[in-house]
């Protein structure tokens, strides 16, 4: 009985452990996005504040150059033009190298802003962390945020097969308010 109820306090002991691993919350709609500045593709610093005036598409995702990564950044490259057609920009963020995301743009032929986030702040502020293998990655998640710098729609776990479509149609509904 005395072991049983060990086992029990330290399986719910690990257990809180590995949620606190998950602690950051998520941005809600309606909050100011959480400012940040990180090392794009090209090596220049980019803030989310440059992109004031625009709706920013910031997804998250977990490794440069991996079949999920690779189709769900073709995916927004292909929509590229329906993104421009409505004010908006593409930010992907992950916890890769910029190198790294400067072979992916290459080989991909991306022309939107790759940004690594290799200290692993940013996935942190948003609450777009998970751990694999040992190893602390970014989460697939998606913000949009608004021109004025608020959440519009936060998007968890998505599909990378078809995720860029349904953030075009999402920033359609909105931007026809």
């Amino acid at each position: 009985m005395h072991q049983n109820r060990f086992a029990i306090v330290l399986t719910l002991a690990l257990l809180a452990g590995t949620f606190a691993l998950y602690a950051a919350e998520l941005p809600q709609i309606g909050q100011q996005a959480p400012g940040f500045t990180l090392p794009s593709q090209d090596g220049t610093n980019v803030s989310l504040k440059d992109f004031s005036g625009k709706w920013v598409v910031l997804y998250f995702y977990p490794k440069d150059k991996t079949t999920g990564c690779t189709i769900e950044a073709h995916n927004f490259q292909v929509a590229l033009p329906e993104y421009d057609k409505k004010n908006a920009v593409i930010v992907g963020v992950s916890v890769d190298s910029s190198e790294s995301h400067k072979e992916f743009c290459a080989e991909q032929s991306l022309t939107f802003k790759l940004l690594a986030d290799t200290e692993k702040k940013v996935v942190d502020m948003y609450g777009s962390t998970r751990e694999m293998s040992g190893n602390k990655l970014a989460a697939r998640n998606t913000f949009l945020v608004d021109p004025k710098g608020k959440i519009a729609k936060v998007w968890t776990q998505v599909n990378p097969n078809k995720h860029s479509d349904e953030v075009l149609v999402e920033l359609s509904a909105l931007t026809k308010k």
